[in-house]
């Protein structure tokens, strides 16, 4: 590599390098930056962090209920989920429908039941 060196009161400032390897190392910056992304996102895999499938990440931004989309996910009938929520089936059926919002404390439990957190099951 040709570099030149530029000093200041007898210590190395600056180094001027041709572009073209300037824009090597910016290439290998970057490369080294998507490994050690791939290997953190592999670590929290193997650690218990959820992948979550693109079928439900579309469905929610195509504008179905969340928690209907999440319910169907983890294979849970509206019985199953409302039973493990704490909360009747209709109840559950109208907030899917979007005929009721749910409180915060019935959105907690569903977002329990489903194993998530609650701004993963509230409609924003």
């Amino acid at each position: 590599m040709n570099v030149q060196i530029i000093e200041r009161d007898g210590n190395p400032e600056w180094a001027v390098i041709p572009y073209k390897e300037y824009l090597h190392l910016i290439e290998e910056a970057e490369m080294l930056q998507d490994i050690r992304d791939y290997d953190l996102a592999i670590e929290a895999v193997e650690q218990g962090e959820e992948l979550i499938p693109s079928e439900v990440t579309y469905a929610i931004l195509d504008g179905e209920n969340p928690i209907r989309v999440w319910r169907k996910n983890r294979g849970l009938t509206q019985q199953q989920l409302s039973e493990a929520a704490g909360i009747s089936k209709p109840y559950l059926s109208q907030i899917e429908s979007g005929k009721r919002t749910g409180t915060t404390e019935v959105l907690s439990a569903i977002a329990n039941a489903l194993n998530l957190i609650i701004d993963d099951v509230v409609t924003k």
